[in-house]
């Protein structure tokens, strides 16, 4: 198992790291998954690391997008072997198509496969939800702030991506909206969870963007360079949570830093944009 950093809690590490072999040659793949999105015993989730995949280079191994100038087929080798730790297909698979927005998109039957195996008809979506069983939401990361939602009350997931534009315009009380208006979801019957990310120590901004959070209560940190700041997105995606109702003890804060563990991990400010995607995962069980 890959020795990673991790922030300290009193409570023990906060997302589990898993191990399985896959492929011909019985590859170590490495994903990590949040105990309490597992307890409610309604989905399959999981969080990707760089192991286990056949990509190259600075794709290196497990890259999950088709944009970055990855060998499509190896792309699409990855997904297969995603889909054989979840016990599904690529086919059953459906992707965002991230530009930092706070569009959401009801996902159906008729979206399987779209952004892995078809074409995408839709674009500009950073958040997905759903409440049929057998299907796998799909959304990206290198830095930006997963968000996973879990409405075990009313049957319906959620993923969404959350990078600094859409923290500021509150994408997770976006997500419990769209809930509650698509499948009647309540706040206070979510479980919540903030994915692997950057932390506040690496994610250094400029002014203009740190005056845009100053709403937010011990977010915004002074800089180690004048005129820099440190953002808490993590923490800032807490607090959106909490205000949208969200039970604090629903809401579980990841421990392990993308840039801090860039080896592990794909994070875009410590490869200076040279580096392929992770991948969240979701999907509800058949019950």
């Amino acid at each position: 198992m890959f020795d990673i950093e991790r922030e300290k809690r009193a409570e023990g590490p906060v997302l589990r790291q898993n191990c399985i072999k896959v492929g011909n040659r019985g590859e170590e793949l490495e994903y990590l998954t949040f105990p309490s999105l597992e307890e409610t015993g309604m989905v399959k989730h999981l969080f990707t690391t760089r192991t286990g995949g056949v990509s190259r280079g600075e794709f290196s191994t497990m890259s999950l997008s088709f944009t970055r100038g990855d060998d499509p087929k190896c792309v699409m080798e990855n997904y297969r072997r995603i889909a054989e730790v979840l016990g599904c297909r690529p086919e059953d698979m459906v992707a965002a198509h991230q530009t930092h927005t706070t569009n959401i998109r009801r996902v159906t039957r008729a979206d399987r496969g779209k952004g892995i195996t078809e074409t995408r008809d839709y674009e500009n979506i950073d958040g997905l939800i759903c409440n049929e069983p057998g299907i796998v939401l799909v959304t990206y990361f290198a830095d930006c702030v997963p968000l996973f939602f879990v409405d075990p009350v009313h049957r319906a997931v959620g993923l969404a991506h959350s990078g600094w534009r859409g923290t500021e315009s509150e994408m997770g009380a976006c997500m419990v909206k769209a809930m509650g208006e698509a499948y009647g979801t309540r706040p206070e019957d979510l479980y919540t969870a903030i994915g692997p990310s950057i932390c506040v120590n690496c994610y250094e901004v400029s002014e203009d963007v740190a005056e845009r959070f100053e709403h937010f209560p011990g977010v915004v940190q002074k800089g180690r360079k004048p005129g820099k700041y440190q953002l808490n997105l993590r923490e800032a995606n807490r607090q959106i949570l909490r205000q949208a109702g969200v039970k604090d003890d629903r809401i579980s804060v990841t421990d392990i830093c993308t840039c801090c563990n860039s080896e592990y991990l794909f994070s875009h400010r410590a490869s200076m944009g040279r580096r392929g995607n992770l991948a969240a995962f979701l999907e509800m069980l058949y019950i």
